[in-house]
């Protein structure tokens, strides 16, 4: 089959390779849509993850597609069946799942491998996080269900309800899959952003207020007369130091904030202690997705609530992967689908 392979920093091959073979308990799809994700536009830049995968690998997470084959062991899916599945699923016996924190398993069982014309789905995900797509809901919508169900992890762990006050740094995909989500269950959104096109994107999708920043603008006095005494809620989904610490800045007296984009490894924030211990602010990192949130995630999809695919900015064939990922790191559109 022909697969988009991730052999080093920024050096994507497309090759053919083995078609995967299953075992009794697995299950082989062929990808009618796959997404393009920032955290794949960081593995390609960097040229590997420490937890999801190794070059080289056949990558990608967000898919959907239709079953070519199952196991002899599986019951819940045939061939014909239109799927999704997470990326991810916990091993349900180490401590952290023991204890319900299953985003921090020991064990994850990760599955990558969606640039491709084909991917194997393991057990522990075949079991626990891969769905049937109803008749009337498109690819494109259905393959959101990664992201979504890490967004629905950060609006329940920082514990968003109606009517709140929510300032979003980053109108990149995760940044504008929570603005969607949280102006579903009316919650008043303010996004930073310093693209100006993915700015009126987030415009167009309902946001209260648009921040551009720009480097010489004291945004963070904006915000907080924007909503009076400062945001309840700030939610950082760049994976920039900066703006975890501009975060912080932006919330009431009392306010909380989701530190939900990744940073790099070796990077460091400076933290006013004066600020969070005598305004009581309360901060939180979330990583990932548990089965509920995915669960969670699947059934406001099919309940189409959302409509993500209108994040979809353009569509391209497999052998376009490599303008794809230049395209998103340089901030042109918002999400790609990839076609094989």
């Amino acid at each position: 089959m022909k697969a988009a392979v991730l052999c080093g920093v920024k050096d994507i091959r497309l090759e053919d390779v083995e078609k995967p073979s299953i075992s009794d308990r697995e299950v082989l799809v062929k990808i009618k849509v796959a997404l393009t994700c920032g955290t794949d536009a960081k593995v390609y830049q960097r040229g590997g993850h420490s937890k999801m995968l190794s070059v080289p690998s056949v990558f990608g997470h967000e898919w959907a597609g239709i079953v070519e084959e199952v196991g002899s062991h599986i019951k819940n899916f045939k061939k014909g069946d239109r799927v999704v599945a997470a990326n991810s699923a916990p091993c349900f016996k180490c401590y952290y799942c023991k204890i319900n924190q299953f985003s921090l398993c020991e064990h994850l069982t990760f599955l990558n491998g969606a640039y491709a014309e084909y991917i194997k789905v393991p057990e522990a995900i075949v079991e626990t996080n891969m769905f049937q797509i109803p008749a009337d809901i498109i690819y494109e919508e259905a393959a959101f269900l990664e992201p979504l169900s890490c967004v629905v992890h950060g609006v329940e762990e920082i514990g968003v309800k109606k009517g709140d006050k929510v300032v979003i740094s980053g109108a990149g995909p995760i940044g504008l899959i929570f603005l969607i989500v949280l102006k579903s269950i009316e919650v008043n959104v303010v996004v930073m952003e310093k693209n100006e096109q993915r700015l009126k994107v987030a415009e167009t999708l309902g946001c209260d207020k648009g921040f551009l920043i720009k480097e010489n603008d004291d945004f963070i006095v904006e915000v907080k007369r924007f909503f009076d005494k400062g945001a309840d809620i700030a939610i950082e989904a760049t994976g920039i130091a900066k703006a975890w610490e501009d975060s912080i800045k932006m919330v009431r007296g009392g306010g909380r904030v989701l530190f939900f984009g990744g940073c790099k490894q070796v990077e460091k924030i400076e933290l006013d202690t004066e600020l969070v211990h005598y305004s009581q602010i309360t901060m939180k990192g979330v990583f990932h997705h548990t089965p509920a949130h995915v669960k969670k995630a699947y059934d406001l999809i099919i309940r189409k609530k959302l409509n993500l695919s209108r994040l979809i900015t353009d569509k391209i064939p497999l052998d376009k992967v490599l303008d794809a990922f230049e395209k998103i790191i340089k901030g042109e559109g918002i999400k790609i689908a990839v076609i094989p």
